[in-house]
């Protein structure tokens, strides 16, 4: 596993593939059209897919006599490199961080708008926060078309509804997509 992070992390040319792809799993580019999203050198971008495909992080097709490369969702670390990217590349950490401030938090969970998915909402809770100031904190913190949608939960009843095996707390346990952002519950659910 070392030896595949040295390959994956050697050039910036690579995290700009990376980000592109991993960000965006359901697109396919070819070479021309990426050399003019990442602003880089054709045969620096054709050297690093090659890499990446190598790897098995890319698959290739032809169509239209156009090479396209998309990324491959059953790569062996898909979901955790999409988690990397998405916490480098957003601020995530900080965003944890402040919200944190806000109370005590024992659990929380990004996901919708946070992981560019539908999802019912886009930010999990647990613990003891003043639901006001949190609302004030993404209304000014989080730039988006529409309000971050988020949900409260005690410690108590987050745990009740795992032990009731809840479809709602279940789905956003096993969504791979999800980022945890803070887990100190852990033990009650593994």
């Amino acid at each position: 596993m070392e030896n595949l992070l040295k390959r994956l992390f050697t050039s910036n040319t690579r995290i700009k593939l990376l980000t592109i792809f991993l960000l965006n799993p359901d697109e396919e580019y070819f070479i021309r059209e990426l050399t003019r999203k990442l602003d880089e050198q054709i045969n620096s971008v054709r050297r690093e897919l090659d890499n990446l495909k190598k790897l098995g992080l890319l698959k290739s097709k032809t169509k239209n006599r156009k090479k396209y490369y998309i990324v491959n969702k059953s790569f062996v670390v898909f979901n955790e490199l999409k988690n990397i990217i998405v916490k480098a590349m957003s601020g995530r950490d900080d965003l944890v961080k402040n919200i944190e401030k806000l109370g005590d938090i024992d659990f929380m969970a990004l996901l919708g708008i946070f992981v560019d998915k539908d999802s019912p909402v886009d930010l999990l809770v647990v613990g003891n926060i003043d639901k006001v100031k949190l609302q004030e904190f993404l209304n000014a913190e989080i730039a988006s078309e529409r309000p971050v949608r988020f949900s409260i939960l005690t410690k108590d009843d987050f745990l009740y509804r795992i032990k009731c095996k809840d479809q709602f707390i279940g789905s956003i346990l096993t969504d791979p997509d999800n980022i945890i952002a803070v887990n100190k519950l852990e033990k009650h659910f593994t």
